[in-house]
Parts: C-alpha cells; sequence; structure tokens
C-alpha cells in the first residue's frame, strides 16, 4: 500500500463514516480471502466456507448491537444456498480483510437500520452462486447435466436418486469459476428466510460469555480514565497533577489539548487520581451558552429572511394560506438527547512495533480503522481493528469515532503496552454526540369543506450532517441544496394529498456536538408531522384515523399500514370509561409504520398506557420474531425519551451526569406491546429504527384526547405529566 492511496483511503473512509455510510458494494461476490482466519475448510467463495463434518461456515461483515443482523444476515445466505441451518456458524469479517480486498464485503457500517436492505442482494446472491458451484461439482463427479441435480439441506440429488453432501464437494466446488449470473428464489419459496429464528448471540449474551469491548483483558494490560473539556470545544490552559503522580498504581498523567488523562495498573484508581488533576479550562465564549440562548438560537432561525433553504415546493402554500379557509398555527420543540448506551464508551488499543491493534465495540469497523490509523500516524496496513460486541449502540459508536480517537492518543503515550480507555458515565453522558434540539413552526389551512390545501413547515436545528463530515450541504449529501435530509425527515416527503406544500429548513449550528441518534429525524420529526394532522383533523371535525385514510389514497403503503394497524386496535370501537386513543403513521428508513395507543391519564397528569399496538411494513420480514423484538425495544427507548429525555445545558456544559438526572423507563412501567407485522413484498426496508418513528405522537394525540391539552414539547415530565 502507497502512502497516497493510504491517504486518500483514509480521506474517504472517513467521509463516508461520518454520515454514517460507506462505498454501496454492487453484486461481487468475493472469492478470495487472505489466510490467516481460521476457519479450516474449503472456501467457496468470500461468503462461505464448507467443512469436511458439513458445518457451514457464513460470514458477517457488519456489527451486532442487539438488532440480531448477525442471524438475519447470514439467513439470507444460508436461504440461497440451500444448506441446513442447524449447521451454519458465523464467522466475523475483519475490517483489514475487506480494505485489503478492496472492500469486497461491502459497507461494514451497521447504521440507518440498512444492514438487510443494503445487502440482500449481495448477501442473496453469494448464497445462490455458492449452490450452483456446488450443484456444478456433484454434475461433474456423476457426468450429468447440472439441469439434472437439485440442492436442498445440504445436500445435492440427482434425478436419479444419487446424493452428496456439501462437505463432500465443497473441495470440488471451491476450484470451479463461480457462474457470472445466478438466479434467486421468489421469497414465497423461502424455508429458512422469512421463518422465526433464534437469534445466535443470545446464548453467549444470556449466559455472560459475550464479551463486549469493556470486557478485554490483555496481559500487563493499563487503564486509563479521561477527563474532556466540560465545555464543548475547550481546551487545558494548564493543568497541575501532583497529587495524582503520586498515588499508588498511578504510571502516567498526560496532557492531550483538549483532554486529560490518567493512566494506572486499573480503572478505579485512575479515576479516582483523575479527580486530583487541577485542570484550567479555557472554554472560550462557549462558556455563556445556556439552554435559554440556544432556543433563542433557534428561534431566530424561524423568523429569519435570509439563508432559507427550501427542501420541497409544491403549489403556492402562500396563496393558499391567504385564500379566506381555517389556519392553523403551531410550534413544536424536541430537546437535544444523549444515547446513554449500558456499555460506556471504551477502547482497548496496543501500540507496538509500527503496528496498533484496536478492540473496540464499534457500529463501524472500517471508520475505526481509518480513525486508529490517522491518530497513530500510520498507514491504513498497520491497523487491526478487532470489533466487539457492543453494549448498545443507537448510532453513538458510528460516526463521530470520537472514543477511537481518544483510546489511540492516550495508548501512544504508553508505547507497547495495551491500554483500555474507559470513559465514566459521566463523561459519557456530558460528552456525547447529541441528537439535536429542533423547533419547528407550522401552519396549514382547511378548506369549507375540511380538507388540507396548505402544509407549510420551517425547521430550526443544527445540522447533523455537515456537522459531521464538515462539508456544505449539497447533493448528493443532502437533497437540495442547504437541506439536511435528517433534519426535514418526515416532514419534507409526507404523502398526503395536499395540493400547496412548502417545507424550509434553517440551519442552525450550535457548539453543542450533534450525530446520529437511533432513528435520527425520524425519532423527532414524525411527532411533529403527525401531531399537527390532528390540530387539523380536529379542526375539520374529523376522526383523526379517518382524515389520514382520505388523504392517503395515493399512497398505497401508508395507507396499508395505517389500514392494518387500526384494524388490529379496533379502531372506533368502544372503549372502557376513562380510555382514549391516538393514532399515527409514518414511512421511516424504507418502511412503513403506524402506532394506535390507547391510555389514560388521572387528575395529577399521571399516564397510564393499557397498550400500545405498532405496525410495520418492511417489505420482506427476513426473521419476524427478531422483528417483533425491535418493535419492542423501540417502545422502550422512546417512551423514555419522550418522558423523561433531555440534555440541558447551562455555563456551556451538559447539566445532566448520570442516570439519576438522565432517566430510564423501569420495568414497572413498560406497557403491553402489540406488534402487528403486515410485510407487502416488493421492496426492502429496514426494522432496527422505524418502530420508534410513531410512538410518540400517537401517544400525545391520545393525551389530548384525555385531556385537551395539547402536547407540542417534549418531554412530558416538561409538561407536568408523568408515567404509571
Amino acid at each position: 500500500m502507497t502512502t497516497k492511496f493510504a491517504s486518500s483511503r483514509r480521506t474517504f473512509l472517513k467521509q463516508s463514516a461520518a454520515v454514517g455510510g460507506g462505498l454501496a458494494v454492487g453484486f461481487h461476490v468475493p472469492s478470495v480471502l487472505a489466510q490467516g482466519n481460521g476457519a479450516k475448510g474449503a472456501e467457496i467463495n468470500g461468503w462461505v466456507v464448507v467443512r469436511p463434518d458439513e458445518t457451514v461456515i457464513i460470514r458477517y461483515a457488519r456489527a451486532e448491537m442487539g438488532q440480531g443482523s448477525k442471524t438475519s444476515a447470514p439467513m439470507l445466505v444460508a436461504e440461497e444456498l440451500e444448506c441446513d441451518w442447524s449447521n451454519v456458524r458465523i464467522e466475523q469479517v475483519l475490517a483489514s480483510e475487506n480494505l485489503r480486498h478492496k472492500r469486497a464485503w461491502g459497507d461494514m457500517a451497521s447504521v440507518g437500520s440498512r444492514t438487510i436492505r443494503n445487502s440482500q442482494e449481495y448477501l442473496r446472491k453469494a448464497g445462490a452462486t455458492a449452490r450452483e458451484m456446488l450443484i456444478a461439482a456433484a454434475a461433474q463427479k456423476w457426468d450429468v447435466p447440472a439441469s439434472e441435480c437439485k440442492a436442498s439441506n445440504g445436500m445435492v440429488t440427482h434425478s436419479s436418486g444419487r446424493k452428496l453432501s456439501y462437505g463432500k464437494l465443497a473441495n470440488d466446488a471451491a476450484k470451479l469459476e463461480p457462474p457470472k449470473d445466478v438466479k434467486l428464489k421468489d421469497p414465497k419459496e423461502w424455508k429458512i428466510a422469512g421463518k422465526p429464528m433464534k437469534r445466535v448471540d443470545i446464548p453467549d449474551t444470556a449466559m455472560g460469555r459475550q464479551r463486549y469491548g469493556i470486557d478485554v483483558q490483555m496481559k500487563g494490560m493499563l487503564y486509563a480514565a479521561v477527563a474532556q473539556s466540560p465545555v464543548f470545544g475547550g481546551k487545558v490552559r494548564s493543568m497541575d497533577a501532583s497529587k495524582a503522580e503520586g498515588r499508588r498504581g498511578v504510571k502516567k498523567v498526560v496532557n492531550l489539548d483538549t483532554f486529560v488523562a490518567v493512566i494506572a495498573d486499573n480503572w478505579w484508581r485512575a479515576k479516582e487520581a483523575l479527580k486530583l488533576v487541577q485542570v484550567d479550562w479555557d472554554t472560550g465564549a462557549n462558556g455563556n451558552a445556556s439552554s435559554a440562548t440556544l432556543m433563542d438560537f433557534y428561534r431566530a432561525g424561524l423568523d429569519a429572511t435570509q439563508d432559507i433553504a427550501v427542501a420541497r415546493k409544491v403549489g403556492d402554500v402562500d396563496q393558499a394560506l391567504g385564500s379566506g379557509g381555517k389556519v392553523l398555527e403551531a410550534e413544536y420543540f424536541t430537546p437535544y438527547l444523549a444515547h446513554s448506551t449500558l456499555e460506556p464508551q471504551n477502547c482497548t488499543v496496543l501500540i507496538k512495533d509500527g503496528k496498533v491493534d484496536v478492540w473496540v465495540p464499534t457500529q463501524n469497523a472500517e471508520a475505526s480503522l481509518a480513525t486508529a490509523a490517522a491518530t497513530a500516524g500510520v498507514p491504513l496496513d498497520a491497523v487491526m481493528v478487532h470489533p466487539m460486541q457492543l453494549g448498545g449502540g443507537f448510532g453513538r459508536r458510528g460516526g463521530g469515532q470520537d472514543f477511537v480517537r481518544i483510546g489511540v492518543a492516550v495508548a501512544k503515550a504508553m508505547p507497547g503496552t495495551p491500554v483500555k480507555t474507559l470513559w465514566s458515565r459521566e463523561e459519557d453522558t456530558q460528552h456525547d454526540l447529541y441528537r439535536p434540539a429542533s423547533l419547528v413552526r407550522m401552519k396549514g389551512a382547511l378548506d369549507a369543506s375540511g380538507n388540507p390545501v396548505a402544509w407549510y413547515s420551517r425547521v430550526s436545528s443544527t445540522s447533523i450532517i455537515a456537522t459531521l463530515t464538515r462539508l456544505p450541504l449539497k447533493p448528493p449529501l443532502a437533497p437540495a441544496e442547504g437541506v439536511d435530509p435528517q433534519a426535514v425527515a418526515s416532514i419534507f416527503d409526507i404523502p398526503h394529498a395536499i395540493p400547496n406544500i412548502r417545507v424550509e429548513y434553517a440551519q442552525r449550528n450550535a457548539h453543542v456536538p450533534v450525530g446520529f441518534w437511533r432513528t435520527v429525524g425520524h425519532s423527532q420529526n414524525p411527532f411533529v408531522r403527525e401531531s399537527f394532522m390532528d390540530e387539523l383533523a380536529l379542526a375539520a371535525g374529523k376522526d383523526p384515523f379517518e382524515f389520514r385514510r382520505a388523504l392517503l389514497q395515493k399512497a398505497p403503503k401508508d395507507l396499508g399500514i395505517l389500514e392494518a394497524t387500526a384494524k388490529a386496535a379496533n379502531w372506533g370501537s368502544p372503549l372502557p370509561a376513562g380510555v382514549f386513543r391516538g393514532i399515527a403513521e409514518t414511512e421511516a428508513y424504507g418502511s412503513y409504520t403506524c402506532a394506535v395507543a390507547e391510555l389514560s391519564v388521572n387528575d395529577k397528569g399521571v399516564v397510564k398506557i393499557h397498550r400500545l399496538v405498532l405496525g410495520i411494513d418492511p417489505g420482506y420480514a427476513v426473521n419476524p420474531d427478531n422483528i417483533v423484538a425491535q418493535m419492542q425495544g423501540s417502545a422502550v427507548f422512546m417512551l423514555t425519551a419522550m418522558f423523561w429525555g433531555k440534555i440541558t445545558i447551562k455555563d456551556g456544559r451538559v447539566e445532566q451526569s448520570n442516570f439519576h438526572d438522565y432517566r430510564m423507563m423501569r420495568l414497572r412501567e413498560m406497557p403491553k406491546v402489540e406488534v402487528v407485522l403486515a410485510p407487502s413484498g416488493g421492496f426492502w426496508g429496514g426494522v432496527g429504527e422505524p418502530g420508534q418513528a410513531s410512538i410518540a405522537p400517537a401517544v400525545c394525540n391520545a393525551i389530548y384526547a384525555a385531556t385537551g391539552k395539547r402536547i407540542r414539547s417534549l418531554p412530558l415530565m416538561d409538561q407536568g405529566i408523568s408515567m404509571a
């Protein structure tokens, strides 16, 4: 690898990682993996290895953080391979191997609910290619046409009844030229995909055998605790480490400009010694920032007349708003949110003899590799990333990669010694890449028949894309000049039959660092869109379900999941006294979702959610059991955020620090969740994130039905509303 190649490759990987992306692989099936991967057996292609004992190794190139893709993706390969699923074992592809083979395994990032939807075709082709090679090998042995042979359940059978197992054919098959084109099975013929399968990671997780990044242990390993500038963008002006340096077990105290670290023989000693390090931080102008000044900053975006980007324009909104019909106006606010992964940020690094080994829980191993190489100042091929199971990701461990940058920078101070850098919960909470706060102004107009004729939105928020990529918002990064697609997601692309639509975006990049948070723009904008849709329905004197239904006649997928979920929830049927319903529907990450909430609210503002019905149409359901689990998990995540989630700023720094003031949902508060799985086929949608999209507006619409109080700002605890 030349220096020029390494440099350009690093730039590419850093930029692609920043937007949670990467190069979309074509339909190339890798045929060779470098030696030393430990898989004994015949490699049919880069995805499939068959051992003599009939074990089938299927390689997995992405991350596993509880989303279940380490099961679902291999299921697609196994389906086309026609193997026995009970014989399948999963092997992780390393980022260094992927880079060495020109990214033959494609995008390695597990972000944006795209592991299945973006890789399903080449995964299925990998399995089909291996299947045809095994059939060809059997045909050669029997000296018969391949058309007379069929593969099923790990065996190739000739029309005469002769049979050979994959294990006996693999060596010969591996020597054959892969077919240039293969036919994929009709999903109606699936035997493995489409069926509920137990996740391969669950036994180790349940039995405590799972190894997360925080569990890494190595001989002679040291531990580091870090303290970053409490004000974002601040730097060390001066440091006095004299009280810490003499403590038992402390090996070194390092000043790394934007943070300081204590390295010791165990993490507790490092953390306690860090408290004694006196740092004078240069916080700059950001030290005066607060939630109030940030709100003023965003509000200025709503009123600005310049530098406003238009995300969508249909018809003449101004004319429609002024035509004499009923006009509604409202403002909605959603706050900054932290990821709060159960496993705090961590990274273990060994720098020795010009090589860098990194053990890290990452959603994007290629981005981790690129960040480690850049921080250590070595070529990409000098870095080995050992991906660990993630104790939660939610976007935090994808873009940004600050945990790798800090881990490598600390390890550089102790060459030849492995160092595990572990963030405290407080450090993790107060130095996140937060979901942006967003302030949205809405206007709508109804004609004399109660039909909406105008829809206007202006979103004022920080751009995640511009912040992480440090690039201007232009196509292909943006759908239009100056528009962050996540900032206006679910608002600018409304499928409803409204003749006049204008959606604007005011980019307001504050000093608070932002990043991808589970469901990203679809975690907040459906709350705005579907709550305001209910406001329009109420003003029109129409049932919220029927109002949406009439507007979605030309959007069959949205209409389909709306109707399926409403039917499952028995929308329109009588409810017990004091119980009320709310509904919401939106598309997110290529899937169509709907939620119906049934709840009651007592005179103290305590909400009891009796039933939450969540519908999803992902096109195809590879592992239905896992999809149900993801939808249920989405309910936990979103209900936590909408009832209690907010990050506030005072004196330039985050006020919240741990779970006592950044609250999580309790087990007793979890409502009954029913999942309506309605795959309609013909497309591939995401699963890990879409489930959250419709929950907040459905719950808030039900709260309005129960109380007459319209919720336009989250979290609910700020509105005097709590959960039973």
